[in-house]
């Protein structure tokens, strides 16, 4: 039985409902239905009786509850031996990550790992390239690396999701009162908020207009790939960006480009995975990082 799922089931009892529950484990309330459903599946019958405010437990919930907060709480002792025995009880861990990864990706994991390992603290270096954060791996600088691929790595990788380019467009744009795809053809003639050359997405995003014969106008160049989406949300003109760097706010204004271009995100090692790269590679396991969208086109770029 997936003891992620007993997890899930005692947090919901505790918090009383789905919504405050999904708040509490950093994880979206559709995900956090799914993970139920199944485990009702795997029982045979509902746990959990939903309400208009709130949920209560069915009689085979209520018997279960107890076995189930027992091995949660057997695993959280079992953890907290193997900790002590690894010197998990204090430490840092150092991680290289590209600027959509540490800011889009990251903070919700490393939130849970501050309350599972709170005396382990974490030390997070942000790349503007895969070139330099794949050094600072192959030098030991860091323990490891979270990015798209580099090339030609020697050491271990471990697949975590996709980031999928899209384009926020400024207010006034005619493409903004429609919800379709759009293609980088339909926006040529627009002056664009670009990214640096020098940043290394900046010459992800170059290449891509590339690709499609597009010398694109220049309304702005940033070298603070978070400040795009505040750019083109200011009228300047249409951004490409990671889609897990866009604010709440302006999630409105995203449209996926057509087809949708996608670069996958991996986690790289110089050797083996220590323990606490390890842990916390467990932990991005239990938040689905974004898959890879219908028809994508995967972005190739030379470092």
């Amino acid at each position: 039985m997936n003891l992620r799922r007993l997890v899930y089931f005692t947090t919901i009892v505790d918090e009383g409902s789905f919504t405050r529950a999904a708040a509490r484990l950093y994880i979206s309330q559709p995900t956090l239905s799914h993970q139920i459903r199944a485990l009702e599946a795997e029982i045979g019958g509902a746990l959990l009786e939903r309400l208009p405010k709130g949920v209560r437990l069915t009689a085979a919930g209520a018997a279960f509850l107890p076995e189930a907060r027992t091995a949660v709480a057997a695993a959280d002792r079992a953890a907290h031996v193997a900790r002590r025995s690894l010197g998990f009880e204090s430490g840092e861990l150092e991680i290289a990550a590209s600027v959509s990864v540490a800011f889009g990706l990251l903070p919700p994991v490393i939130q849970t790992w501050r309350e599972r390992y709170p005396q382990i603290s974490i030390r997070l270096r942000e790349y503007a390239d895969v070139r330099g954060l794949a050094d600072a791996v192959r030098q030991g600088a860091v323990d490891f690396g979270i990015s798209r691929r580099p090339l030609d790595w020697k050491g271990p990788i471990e697949p975590l999701g996709w980031d999928t380019i899209v384009v926020v467009l400024p207010p006034h744009d005619p493409l903004a009162k429609t919800g379709d795809r759009v293609s980088l053809r339909a926006l040529a003639d627009r002056d664009w908020v670009l990214i640096d050359p020098e940043h290394g997405l900046g010459k992800v995003l170059d290449s891509l207009f590339a690709g499609e014969g597009i010398v694109p106008r220049i309304a702005i160049r940033t070298g603070q790939v978070m400040g795009a989406p505040l750019l083109a949300a200011a009228g300047l003109g249409p951004a490409l960006v990671p889609e897990n760097i866009v604010p709440p706010g302006l999630r409105h204004a995203v449209r996926q480009l057509d087809p949708p271009r996608t670069r996958e995100i991996v986690a790289f090692t110089r050797s083996g995975w220590s323990p606490f790269a390890a842990a916390l590679l467990e932990l991005i396991g239990e938040r689905p990082w974004p898959q890879r969208p219908s028809g994508a086109q995967a972005i190739i770029h030379e470092q």
